[in-house]
């Protein structure tokens, strides 16, 4: 067992946007962060995650970086950054700085350079390519639709974009740009924050030649994942960076990597191979997908296979590598939305699967908005949406004359990113509190019933379970560092599984459904005694463990003693 403090903390992700604003333009910003500072303190997690707040033309809400070492003037100032550090240090809170070097703003000083000729010193620091017999380089497909490359007529090349064309890719073949880049981590970390949170940081190595992607259906554009994620280099880059910055600081580091494999996760976060510290990981949020399909086309959640992909991880990173816990983040939907009961259950179902997660081994992440079940919202008109991946799906989907706009609208409603981007609801005051101005985007309608302010004073809210289950982490190693083994595979509602360390066991049943499934212990569960850990009912700790029907929603953990 080796310990590590990441390892035993809960991280709280910030999306500053929507999180809280100070002085009324409508946006969250770095002053209103520092005035929530002390609700973060009570809920008791242990690092913020800062979902980025550079300068930015924000094209992709401040993904698209034009200066690395400047904060965006809607967020504040550098000096108001300062002192939201301070003040998280103060607190005891970590702070992790979102890492955004797959790729820049094509307003960033290096992409103006680049592009103003073939021989300009910037240009390889792109990725810049001739047209292929009168159209682009190749035909992958970009992130947000469309084709990878952007025609630029001033030098008569195409640049590489995986996502928005306002976002071209960095050349990490460039030894400068990896220097640029570690000489800018070195500017954060000096200035004293705790870690780097990745931005798809298995993007950065692309297959040499970037040569077309297969496409049987004879499509324009087709997905090029297999030759940009996991390329041929991406280990030694990463090697490289913990070489030249990482190994100098005791941080935490996790990348966002799309399409990697536990074993691939492994190589990624070995201790002893000196990369990262743990990856984010996307399997299980593709399950209400259907397979082969993009994540607009919906199909319900099978419980067996949140169970398997869950698992698979659990069980293939145990011992050799570290994995990151999570339901929410600025790019999912709402999970008390997806996979619980949003209506009737939702404080129940909210709490059943924060349960479910934080007693598996990894490091959790909180969303903002999660500790109080914040939910999915519905707008009625797509002009409500800000989020750019949402209106270029739309737009391409109503382009086509059968289109079903209602079919369209249910998707974005299920899976649509400003789900997670509404604003956080801090009490039942006009915009729920987060803004004394318009909002950017509109607060969800329920923020009458749903808010913080509400939560607090609720012993038996969502928030306080939230608390609890930190809380139980603090003081239970094995929550922390004790294996885990699935029980009832196939059960169709019942997510059950132990944790074990020495000779205690935590036994963790909990109902994925509103259902009233019976619950029987395997036998080769035994134990002398037991109690109960935490709940979201009232469980009768003398109640007979071994067989009895659980209630909707329902999630007990037990720790058993031999």
């Amino acid at each position: 067992m080796n310990k590590k403090w990441w390892k035993e903390s809960v991280v709280y992700q910030i999306y500053p946007r929507s999180f809280q604003d100070s002085n009324g333009d409508g946006i969250g910003d770095i002053r209103g962060i520092i005035s929530r500072l002390d609700y973060l303190k009570e809920l008791g997690i242990d690092v913020v995650w800062l979902s980025p707040v550079y300068e930015s033309p924000n094209d992709d809400n401040g993904y698209d970086i034009s200066n690395y070492e400047a904060i965006m003037d809607e967020f504040g100032t550098m000096e108001d950054w300062e002192e939201m550090l301070q003040e998280m240090h103060n607190r005891g809170i970590k702070l992790m700085m979102d890492l955004v070097v797959n790729h820049t703003s094509d307003e960033h000083a290096w992409f103006v350079e680049s592009r103003k000729s073939k021989d300009n010193p910037y240009r390889d620091y792109y990725v810049w390519r001739p047209a292929k017999d009168g159209k682009e380089p190749n035909n992958w497909e970009s992130a947000f639709s469309g084709s990878t490359w952007e025609y630029d007529e001033e030098t008569e090349e195409y640049f590489l974009h995986i996502f928005s064309k306002k976002q071209p890719d960095l050349n990490w073949e460039n030894p400068k740009v990896r220097k640029e880049v570690y000489q800018m981590m070195k500017f954060w970390l000096d200035k004293g924050i705790d870690g780097f949170r990745m931005d798809v940081i298995n993007f950065i190595s692309k297959v040499d030649g970037l040569p077309d992607a297969e496409n049987p259906e004879g499509k324009r554009y087709v997905s090029g994942h297999d030759y940009f994620m996991n390329g041929p280099r991406i280990h030694e880059y990463l090697q490289e960076m913990h070489q030249e910055v990482l190994s100098q600081y005791d941080i935490i580091t996790v990348g966002e990597m799309p399409g990697v494999t536990p074993d691939q996760g492994i190589l990624y976060t070995d201790e002893d191979r000196k990369e990262l510290n743990m990856v984010f990981q996307f399997e299980h949020m593709d399950l209400d997908t259907q397979p082969g399909l993009n994540k607009w086309h919906l199909k319900p959640l099978y419980l067996p296979d949140l169970k398997d992909t869950m698992t698979k991880w659990q069980k293939g990173m145990e011992g050799k590598g570290w994995n990151s816990l999570y339901w929410n983040n600025h790019d999912q939907p709402r999970i008390v939305s997806r996979f619980g009961d949003d209506g009737e259950y939702r404080v129940r179902s909210a709490k059943m699967l924060a349960a479910c997660l934080h007693m598996m081994q990894g490091t959790p992440y909180i969303y903002q908005g999660e500790e109080i079940g914040m939910t999915n919202v519905r707008f009625k008109d797509i002009s409500d949406y800000k989020d750019i991946e949402t209106l270029n799906m739309y737009n391409e989907k109503t382009a086509d004359a059968e289109a079903e706009p209602e079919k369209i609208m249910h998707s974005i409603y299920t899976k649509g990113r400003d789900n997670a981007r509404t604003p956080v609801q801090w009490d039942n005051s006009e915009h729920a509190g987060f803004t004394t101005g318009t909002p950017w985007i509109a607060v969800n309608p329920n923020y009458t019933n749903i808010n913080a302010q509400q939560a607090l004073h609720d012993q038996d809210s969502v928030f306080h379970f939230y608390r609890k289950l930190i809380q139980l982490r603090k003081e239970n190693d094995i929550i922390v560092y004790g294996t885990y083994d699935l029980l009832l595979r196939d059960h169709e509602q019942i997510f059950a599984y132990t944790r074990t360390l020495g000779n205690e066991t935590l036994l963790v049943i909990t109902n994925f459904s509103s259902e009233t499934p019976v619950f029987k212990l395997p036998e080769q569960i035994a134990y002398r005694s037991k109690e109960i850990l935490i709940s979201n009912y009232n469980a009768d700790p003398e109640e007979n463990m071994e067989y009895f029907t659980m209630k909707p929603w329902e999630a007990r953990v037990y720790r058993l003693f031999s």
